[in-house]
């Protein structure tokens, strides 16, 4: 048989991937560092300001650049008032919110996630409506009930004060993490012989654990720079780290220099304890991003 060899099918193109535009690349590139800038100027103003010499902090026309540099502002910020005893009332006061707030928030955000109940909408309706509420509309209500409660003036009235608002939101944070955790894994590890209770420590919590740390560090923040209510709740003698900032503001002017310094050494905690679960903090922000 004379048979001409059949011509072999032609494969088709594969599609050309048009390359990125450079401009569009670039314009993000400029939005991000504008942001970068926009963020991280005033960090490094108070920096600058805490470590220049006070006569230049007030300079009608002040420099950019540090114009010198001297740690003269931090010991007036040590001396001017008690500085170790407003950081250790806050430390306690943070802590205590962050450990009881992370432990009633996370058994709350299990129960709302893995339970139904009558009322269940209800319940998460009210934790969106209760961070809805401005927290400065709440001041006369809280004082008068503290008051009647004797809790005005000491460290507990406050920590019940700051859990009223940092505990709704840790409900609803940690509901987020328990949402996207598949409820296949507790049930397979049930079958294993699990308890319920056992699956959710060997199963669930290893992977709820970067969320709780991500929730914990917010939490603190908040606990920590909270200003108002440390204020009105709280005497002089027993002021938080936030207020005793306002110690710098006199009759005679505000001693800006010493203020940046107490500020900067107020921040100290909150980039300690960042460096120390920024892994940890990452992976909670990520967590849920990506579902399959």
């Amino acid at each position: 048989m004379t048979g001409m060899s059949a011509a072999a099918p032609s494969m088709p193109r594969k599609a050309e991937q048009t390359p990125r535009p450079r401009k569009s690349k670039a314009g993000w590139n400029l939005l991000g560092l504008f942001v970068f800038l926009t963020a991280g100027f005033p960090v490094y103003w108070m920096l600058n300001t805490a470590f220049k010499p006070a006569k230049d902090a007030i300079d009608p026309d002040p420099s950019l650049l540090p114009t010198g540099f001297t740690l003269d502002n931090f010991r007036r910020a040590l001396n001017i008032a008690d500085f170790w005893g407003p950081v250790g009332r806050s430390l306690i006061v943070s802590l205590t919110v962050v450990v009881i707030g992370i432990i009633v928030g996370m058994l709350a955000a299990l129960a709302i996630s893995r339970f139904a109940f009558r009322g269940r909408k209800v319940v998460i309706v009210g934790i969106l409506a209760v961070q809805m509420v401005p927290l400065v509309a709440m001041i006369i209500p809280v004082f008068l009930l503290l008051n009647d409660l004797g809790q005005y003036d000491r460290l507990t009235g406050l920590i019940i004060t700051y859990l009223t608002f940092i505990l709704p939101f840790t409900v609803w944070t940690l509901r987020g993490f328990i949402v996207n955790i598949p409820k296949e894994l507790e049930e397979a590890a049930m079958v294993d012989g699990c308890s319920r209770t056992t699956a959710f420590l060997r199963v669930v919590f290893p992977l709820l654990a970067p969320g709780l740390v991500a929730t914990s560090v917010y939490g603190f923040i908040q606990a920590w720079n909270e200003y108002l209510y440390a204020l009105m709740l709280m005497s002089q003698k027993n002021q938080t780290a936030t207020v005793w900032l306002g110690n710098f503001t006199t009759k005679h002017g505000t001693e800006y220099a010493p203020m940046m310094a107490g500020s900067t050494m107020m921040a100290v905690p909150i980039v300690v304890l960042f460096l120390l679960v920024q892994r940890k903090m990452a992976a909670g922000l990520t967590a849920g991003a990506v579902k399959g």
